[in-house]
């Protein structure tokens, strides 16, 4: 099927400016990186290689570059959560997995982190609350999925996914700030040892006691301590 020429016009327009937005998304993060959470938008344009007016071609304003680096951020990040998330193992081992991926990704990015979280902006809260919610959705579909499998409620999965993230978040951005104090190992095993107790609360509730280091199965029952 062949498009108009108008059509196939403005896709190719789209596509470019697309480009282009990626381009200085690209920019910022590496000016950021050399320059700091406040870096400023001379900055962001040297090192583009561009003039600020070049810039606001493809963004309304300032808010929204930013909003577009820290959708970026998000991207980055959850490239990491996913699959510490998603690979297979003990209860234990998957939590370990998803607050080191948390952790690594803040201490490889802190300028980022910091830009994205403190830098105000209009756009900022939209933004924090969109990067929790899309953490928060991938535990409340694992912790779904195995509150089924033990045959309880699973109304508590909305807001204990939302807890873990509110103490992950709020624990690594205290860790940014006082690294000198505990390594980050030292951290992700505290923080590991915290969800870990307020899950197996949970399933105490519910009658069910497993071991946090057997893999969990929908068909075996090697997990099961005991169940009342």
């Amino acid at each position: 099927m062949s498009f108009p020429m108008g059509d196939a016009r403005r896709e190719r327009w789209r596509a470019h400016r697309q480009a282009r937005r990626a381009q200085f998304v690209d920019a910022t993060i590496l000016a950021i990186d050399k320059h700091g959470p406040d870096v400023g938008m001379d900055e962001i344009a040297a090192m583009a290689g561009v003039s600020k007016p070049v810039i606001y071609r493809h963004f309304e304003d300032k808010a929204d570059l930013y909003l577009a680096v820290g959708s970026r951020a998000t991207d980055m990040l959850m490239a990491r959560i996913g699959p510490a998330l998603a690979d297979e193992g003990s209860v234990w081992e998957r939590i370990h997995r998803g607050v080191a991926a948390y952790l690594g990704f803040i201490a490889d990015y802190p300028d980022l982190y910091r830009f994205v979280v403190f830098r105000p902006h209009p756009a900022k809260q939209d933004l924090v609350q969109r990067d929790k919610s899309r953490i928060a959705a991938v535990l409340v579909d694992l912790m779904t999925t195995y509150l089924d499998l033990f045959h309880l409620d699973t109304t508590c999965a909305g807001p204990s996914a939302y807890g873990i993230v509110g103490l992950v978040q709020g624990a690594g951005e205290w860790w940014l700030d006082h690294q000198e104090t505990m390594s980050r190992e030292g951290l992700t095993q505290h923080l590991t040892m915290l969800i870990w107790h307020g899950v197996d609360a949970v399933l105490r509730a519910g009658g069910v006691v497993i071991d946090p280091h057997k893999p969990l199965s929908s068909t075996s029952s090697a997990w099961l301590i005991t169940s009342t």
